[in-house]
């Protein structure tokens, strides 16, 4: 899992895919966290993928970083805690200006049955499980 995380905060941006009815979503985000043995993503409530991931909590992210990707299937599972709230936004300080541990919009999930696949053009795929 540390080195899915690496990826993900050496990439700075990657893609978060939900679906909304049969539906494919696709938007970027930047926020990736390690909190408590688990790896957390965020959002807001009042944003449409926190819905889209209420209703079938099975995402994938995908990222590019040099020449190699990373894909990850897994279930977004929510976290009402403060504790990890505030960890994240520790993590990001720029989101306090937009979300506080403690209101109710703030989201924070956690990656559930989560596989990651590092791939790139030059070697064979290696295959990450994690969140089990």
């Amino acid at each position: 899992m540390q080195e899915v995380y690496d990826f993900l905060k050496k990439a700075g941006a990657y893609y978060l895919a939900t679906t909304e009815g049969d539906q494919p979503r696709v938007r970027p985000f930047g926020t990736i966290d390690l909190y408590d043995g688990k790896l957390y993503i965020q959002t807001g409530k009042v944003k449409p993928c926190s819905k889209q991931m209420a209703a079938n909590p099975k995402i994938e992210i995908c990222a590019f970083d040099e020449g190699s990707w990373l894909r990850i299937e897994a279930e977004a599972v929510n976290d009402e805690s403060v504790e990890a709230k505030r960890h994240m936004l520790d993590a990001y300080p720029m989101l306090k200006e937009r979300y506080d541990a403690e209101d109710d919009n703030t989201q924070v999930l956690w990656l559930k049955n989560a596989t990651a696949t590092f791939a790139s053009f030059a070697g064979e795929p290696k295959t990450v499980k994690f969140g089990w």
